[in-house]
């Protein structure tokens, strides 16, 4: 075999415990009334894959232990940390009065694209993604301190909601990368290999990030 595949073993997963210890990004997920629970348990993966800060669970979204997350969390949901409000609203203005700046994942009038976005090391991002039908509540939608557009080219102008959050955890956790690089050969890696590949080192260190 030329590119044989890892197995598990070879993969150095952090466990659980590692994991709640370690640095996180400082971006927080917002779940405004997410039905499905494989979207919710997908997002719990994806959350766990770039190691985000925390995700809250509102309104009608479910919350663990339940076996329909876990279905696609695949035990992420005991690893990253997650909070319950009863509505999103509650969220955004309890993140607003800590100092995170608040972004609804929406298409608004005014949505700034995805691909524009320049997230600042020195400060902290939530991100609020929507019902799978009506999207981020309008009042949430204005209580943030702008929407995100993840730009579309094709004839739907839609994404699934786990999708869509696999997409922005990843760009702003390529973006904030650089930042929180504190080994000097994942440095190395990130000038002359790129983000993509500095990135899997340093998740591949348990000590770093």
């Amino acid at each position: 075999m030329r590119d044989p595949k890892l197995k598990i073993t070879e993969m150095e997963r952090l466990t659980t415990q590692d994991f709640r210890r370690s640095t996180k990004l400082p971006l927080v997920l917002v779940l405004d009334n997410v039905r499905s629970l494989h979207n919710i348990g997908s997002i719990f993966r994806s959350a766990d894959a770039f190691r985000v800060e925390a995700i809250y669970l509102c309104g009608i979204s479910s919350t663990p232990p339940h076996a329909e997350i876990h279905k696609t969390a695949l035990g992420a949901e005991d690893s990253v940390t997650w909070h319950y409000f009863s509505d999103a609203l509650e969220a955004v203005e309890g993140l607003k009065r800590q100092a995170y700046t608040c972004y609804a994942v929406e298409q608004t009038r005014n949505s700034l694209q995805l691909s524009d976005m320049e997230p600042l090391p020195e400060e902290k991002y939530a991100l609020v993604l929507g019902n799978e039908v009506r999207g981020v509540q309008q009042q949430v939608v204005d209580a943030c301190h702008a929407s995100i557009e993840i730009p579309q080219y094709g004839t739907k102008h839609s994404l699934n909601v786990s999708v869509s959050a696999g997409i922005v955890i990843w760009d702003f956790a390529r973006r904030l990368l650089p930042h929180y690089l504190e080994n000097t050969q994942t440095k190395y890696i990130a000038k002359h290999e790129g983000l993509e590949r500095a990135f899997e080192h340093c998740l591949l260190d348990k000590t770093r990030f």
